[in-house]
């Protein structure tokens, strides 16, 4: 095996930088929402739908990736989706009108898919059992910083191009991306294990209707497709309709979201390995991140706008809890179902970011907008859903994370 230096430059880094991408293209539209709707006529609902048609995507392309990740290897899989980004990246820049703009969203949004998925099945196969903590922390915090960049420095970027120029450079920088992880990634081909594709289909059945996913999955999808859905989009708006802050304030808010939850990606799983060595359960970890997530949350429904600087952190911080829980599942299957176990439940998760963008906008609209802005109880009002949807599933989670605890 190559050294740890060469792997980090040829195996790490290569597909840190893809999820990196993936995160960015993810939150991007939060900042440059507003200089959208002002180029091309967008209702509220058109909105949710053009930004939440990456979520829909990504979710559709999950059912057949642990399978292509597995028979194909992650190299190939991430390098060859991530031309269909750049497109879909392509396609969006050109816009000028609506369908063109849900079209690119959603092709970008297949392209990145394989993202998360490749590099975790990647680093199974480069990084020794010890170090997968750590790496599948720094490729999550790689997200984070995704995240990051899409808020601050692109609203800095406005002022030398516009929406498009910064689809455009993403394109490119999509490219580049592929281009790297093509070229510098070692290729390292798992043992077939000769299933047939129903036989592996029947698999993913039996994980889907297995007494540990019924129970986990509700509460992960809720949690993580919620703040996904918030922070990718309709926290900006958030921030300026409700919490009152200018244009300026509101990149700042969100780039705190995306700087604390940058922090949290990697320090929750620090927490819940630490924490592990005292006898306590990653379920309770992550019953307890959720909850404090859940109480964020119904701060923002309830259009509490004191500090919302400190909320836009706590949220982003505890909003990336339900992540703790793709280990949660991997460890209740065998080994070789890992690949299928955590794009079923990142299946769910993104079936539920877009249900739950799109359904915010879809409400939101019902009110009339002034010049691009909603009226506080528009926010109050579309995010009571979720937030009430979200308690139930953690009530039901939360009680399975009692009854892991007294087995432990």
């Amino acid at each position: 095996m190559s050294t740890a230096p060469n792997l980090a430059l040829r195996v790490l880094l290569p597909f840190a930088a893809g999820y990196f991408l993936s995160y960015l293209y993810r939150t991007v539209n939060a900042v440059l929402a507003p200089e959208i709707t002002r180029s091309i006529a967008l209702d509220a609902a058109d909105l949710g739908l053009m930004t939440g048609a990456y979520f829909l995507a990504f979710a559709a392309a999950q059912p057949a990736l642990g399978i292509l990740l597995d028979r194909y290897g992650p190299r190939r899989i991430e390098a060859g989706l991530l031309l269909f980004a750049a497109a879909g990246a392509l396609a969006f820049s050109w816009a000028g009108a609506a369908p063109t703009l849900i079209a690119g969203r959603a092709l970008v949004g297949f392209g990145v898919a394989a993202c998360l998925m490749a590099a975790l099945k990647a680093n199974v196969q480069w990084f020794p059992p010890d170090r997968l903590a750590l790496v599948n922390g720094i490729v999550l915090s790689a997200g984070g910083l995704g995240a990051v960049a899409a808020t601050a420095p692109v609203q800095a970027a406005l002022a030398v191009t516009d929406w498009r120029g910064v689809y455009a450079l993403l394109a490119v920088l999509t490219v580049a991306s592929a281009a790297w992880l093509f070229l510098a990634v070692p290729e390292r081909r798992d043992g077939h294990l000769g299933l047939s594709l129903a036989d592996q289909l029947r698999e993913v059945g039996a994980i889907v209707r297995s007494p540990l996913f019924l129970r986990v999955a509700p509460a992960t999808m809720l949690s993580m497709g919620g703040f996904m859905a918030v922070q990718g989009l309709w926290a900006g708006p958030w921030l300026r309709d409700v919490a009152g802050l200018s244009s300026g304030g509101a990149a700042a808010g969100l780039t705190v979201m995306a700087a604390a939850m940058a922090a949290g990606f990697l320090l929750m799983g620090v927490i819940a390995e630490r924490l592990g060595r005292l006898g306590v359960p990653t379920i309770r970890v992550a019953a307890a991140g959720m909850a404090v997530s859940w109480l964020a949350s119904l701060a923002m429904a309830l259009g509490v706008d004191e500090a919302p600087l400190l909320l836009a952190g706590i949220y982003g911080f505890f909003g990336t809890a339900a992540s703790l829980n793709y280990a949660v599942l991997t460890q209740g299957f065998p080994a070789r179902l890992a690949g299928r176990v955590n794009t079923s439940v990142n299946l769910a998760i993104f079936v539920a970011a877009f249900a739950i963008q799109w359904g915010l906008g879809a409400v939101i609209g019902l009110w009339p907008a002034d010049n691009g802005h909603w009226p506080a109880e528009a926010h109050q009002m579309a995010l009571a859903i979720p937030v009430a949807l979200n308690a139930a599933a953690l009530a039901w989670f939360m009680a399975g994370a009692r009854t892991s605890a007294a087995k432990s």
